[in-house]
């Protein structure tokens, strides 16, 4: 019975290791491909780009002068007596406004400041969706570490179980230490189907994100190492201040509100309107008769209460975008602070996962199978410190993947590239 368990414990083994490795075998898929698909073919990057587009295109419209204004009159029916060209009996008049009060500009200025903080929300959105590519490549690597490890714990397991049943029914081992090394086995493999879940996710993570169906395979990522901050405390605090699209942002807003103050002092100043009036009398040969010019403008001075109103709301909300600002520049150093935290903290955890506690491990797992070789430790012993060091070495290639993915979102917290990873060309550096 216990050896039919073990057979099929072997031949479990065989068929989720095809399913875990065979999805697109040989290939490879590296951090720059993911990125460049990515930034090629997010759907996410794409929208705000679009929208910063035509966030550029308000602006010329926000400068043009106001349109041509053309009106046509002509007496259809007339029902008294009159003198031969007493009336006109048709007209036209062209009329255009002139913006000598510089409104136009302004408010174009406004349309430029918005452009710029539409183009710092299309970096704010490439630089999370980036991120997030590059935390799903590194956890996707991290999965297939781990069954590796995995697989190469089983195997080792599975053989240990094998040497135990034979020496069970030679009659030189217990039935205890035959079922806790199949036991082992059997749960590596439950391990390897939880770990198979975590690979799904993150494949259908990393495909959408690259705009891709979720079912697509995906090759084999490249092996984990870990990457160098090439960059010091200082650097990086000017670095994010002068790169953050949060920053840039909120620069944009105040200059917006600035040139809103501008044009709400413009408002007082009325645009004329210069007509030309060309007219037709009655009872004449004449296509045109006689020719008029007109001067027309709004006259503001008389409603003094509600530009008044405008111009204090416009110093409001200014000074509200220099608070807003402020606060702004401190949260991006805050959040530039939890972000290098999370890197040194995951930087630490690697080494002394792998310089001190997977070596320690290894060595107590060798003396504890040189104990039960030579019959002075039990094999409860021998399969818990086995059982030690692969956690420990599961744990290591967890801190490697955390440190990666602290890096990423490091970048995105900063707003800029900061020479981590391979270089892929982006929408920001084109422009």
């Amino acid at each position: 019975m216990k050896t039919t368990i073990l057979l099929l414990l072997l031949s479990l083994s065989s068929l989720s290791l095809r399913t875990a490795w065979g999805a697109d075998e040989g290939s490879r898929l590296s951090l720059v491909e993911v990125t460049r698909a990515v930034l090629a073919h997010n759907p996410s990057i794409e929208e705000a780009r679009q929208k910063w587009e035509a966030a550029k295109k308000r602006i010329v419209r926000e400068t043009a002068w106001d349109d041509l204004k053309v009106s046509a009159n002509t007496v259809t029916a007339r029902f008294v007596n009159i003198a031969p060209n007493a009336f006109t009996d048709q007209s036209l008049s062209v009329e255009q406004a002139i913006p000598i009060s510089g409104k136009n500009r302004s408010r174009a200025r406004i349309a430029a400041a918005e452009a710029v903080a539409a183009f710092e929300q299309m970096r704010r959105q490439q630089l999370d969706t980036l991120a997030q590519a590059r935390a799903s490549y590194f956890r996707l690597a991290d999965v297939y570490a781990q069954l590796e490890l995995n697989r190469r714990n089983y195997e080792s397991v599975a053989q240990i179980a094998k040497i135990n049943r034979a020496g069970y029914e030679a009659g030189r081992q217990s039935v205890a230490d035959v079922l806790k090394s199949e036991t082992e086995a059997t749960k590596l493999l439950e391990s390897e189907r939880d770990l198979e879940g975590s690979l799904t996710e993150t494949q259908s993570q990393l495909n959408v994100l690259m705009n891709r169906d979720a079912f697509a395979a995906l090759g084999m990522p490249d092996t984990l190492t870990m990457s160098q901050l090439p960059y010091a405390l200082d650097a990086l605090r000017t670095t994010t201040l002068a790169n953050r699209p949060e920053v840039q942002s909120a620069k944009a807003n105040l200059e917006a509100e600035k040139a809103k103050l501008q044009l709400a002092h413009r408002a007082w100043i009325p645009d004329p309107a210069i007509g030309l009036h060309g007219e037709r009398y009655n009872d004449t040969g004449q296509a045109l008769s006689q020719i008029g010019v007109g001067l027309s403008f709004s006259v503001p001075w008389g409603n003094q209460r509600k530009y008044s109103a405008g111009v204090s709301e416009a110093k409001a909300t200014l000074v509200a975008a220099e608070a807003a600002l402020e606060r702004v520049e401190k949260e991006a150093i805050g959040r530039l602070r939890i972000a290098l935290q999370a890197v040194e903290t995951a930087h630490h955890h690697v080494e002394f996962c792998r310089d001190r506690l997977v070596p320690a491990a290894h060595q107590v797992f060798q003396a504890t199978q040189f104990a039960y070789e030579s019959g002075k430790a039990p094999f409860a012993d021998w399969i818990a410190a086995q059982q030690r060091e692969r956690d420990l070495e599961a744990e290591a290639l967890e801190h490697l993947a955390h440190h990666q993915i602290a890096l990423a979102e490091l970048e995105a917290v900063v707003g800029a590239d900061l020479n981590v990873f391979p270089a892929a060309e982006t929408t920001a550096d084109n422009k």
